[in-house]
């Protein structure tokens, strides 16, 4: 089994542009910025206590200029505008411990906001949100942000909200779906509950991933339609029979389904051809090992912990999967596994 795991693509994408922005130095430092910006970004700093890596935010200096001490921060202005469309901050020193900023909401034109791994950060995000109609990218992670889900989010702009390990509670709001242009969610690792609401992803290339929170219920049918790239459902408490996410045609390139109550017969069912990573253990799925995988050139496959009995199919892409790809099942065998007992009458 191959781990293909990768950090979200819009932490991919913020990260990638400030490398970007420094390496080229971009104009949008040679403008000044707009005052009402700079006294927002001052009061993010005093609500977070004046961390010491945001020293350089200072009164009376341009703010599209400012730099963190060991790139704890970045602050992105518009080179047209100077105003501030990008505050990602990272790892601020251990003692930093306060509310997520209410002042962000004094930052009319931003697109993306980051925080990522401030395990002091605490609290319920800020309704002043809310007031951001510009944001399209919300990115916390790795944070003590609690309380639910705000439906108020639906006022923004999302295509890419990421919240994962930290104490969000409660139910993913049905109106998330009313977010046009999300088509990448991640609320991983939280204490969400209830059922996973329909239609939360528009567009292409859409990713769904609630991995490791206490989610109930069937998976919708509607996830398996439309351009689904990524479905991470894993280490959740959710039942019924989701074979209807697979078929040939199908452009999934990631599904973990594992560590869950989901049933099914694996026997007839054909995977996706553009699959390379697919995680079914820790189920009750039965019957035998899908022959359509031996051509579906799946870098991880996992099966394990389940219910499957029989031969597993030999010839092409299943060369590649370990024994452990297969462990604990009722009854399967042949490569990797022990080969199969031949029937008492065969041996006559």
């Amino acid at each position: 089994m191959v781990n293909s795991s990768l950090p979200p693509p819009s932490l991919l994408l913020v990260l990638l542009f400030i490398f970007f922005s420094n390496a080229l130095n971009l104009p949008s430092a040679a403008m000044d910025c707009h005052s009402s910006d700079r006294a927002a970004l001052l009061k993010i700093k005093g609500q977070l206590g004046n961390p010491p890596e945001l020293s350089s935010w200072m009164p009376a200096t341009n703010c599209c200029a400012w730099d963190a001490a060991a790139a704890a921060a970045a602050v992105i202005c518009s080179p047209d505008t100077g105003r501030v469309y990008l505050v990602a901050l990272f790892q601020l020193h251990v003692d930093v411990a306060a509310p997520i900023p209410p002042a962000y909401g004094e930052l009319p034109m931003l697109q993306t906001i980051q925080l990522d791994t401030l395990p002091g950060l605490y609290g319920h995000i800020p309704a002043s949100f809310a007031k951001l109609a510009h944001l399209e990218q919300l990115d916390i992670s790795g944070t003590q942000v609690s309380g639910p889900v705000p439906g108020f989010l639906t006022k923004t702009n999302l295509s890419a909200l990421t919240i994962t390990n930290s104490k969000l509670t409660g139910p993913i709001p049905g109106s998330l779906s009313r977010l046009s242009s999300l088509r990448y969610l991640d609320l991983s690792g939280n204490m969400l509950s209830g059922s996973i609401p329909p239609g939360l992803l528009h567009g292409s290339s859409r990713f769904l991933i609630l991995s490791s929170n206490r989610l109930t219920g069937e998976v919708p049918a509607g996830y398996a339609d439309g351009d689904m790239d990524t479905l991470d459902l894993s280490h959740n408490q959710l039942a019924g029979d989701p074979s209807f996410l697979f078929g040939a045609t199908k452009p999934f390139r990631k599904i973990d389904l594992s560590w869950n109550r989901l049933a099914f017969d694996m026997t007839g069912v054909r995977f996706p051809y553009h699959l390379n990573y697919l995680d079914l253990s820790h189920n009750r799925i039965r019957g035998r090992v899908s022959k359509s995988l031996k051509d579906v050139n799946v870098l991880h496959l996992d099966v394990s912990y389940n219910q499957l009995c029989g031969e597993i199919p030999a010839g092409r892409y299943m060369a590649y999967h370990q024994a452990d790809s297969y462990a604990n099942n009722k009854c399967l065998c042949g490569t990797p596994l022990p080969p199969c007992k031949k029937p008492r009458y065969a041996r006559l």
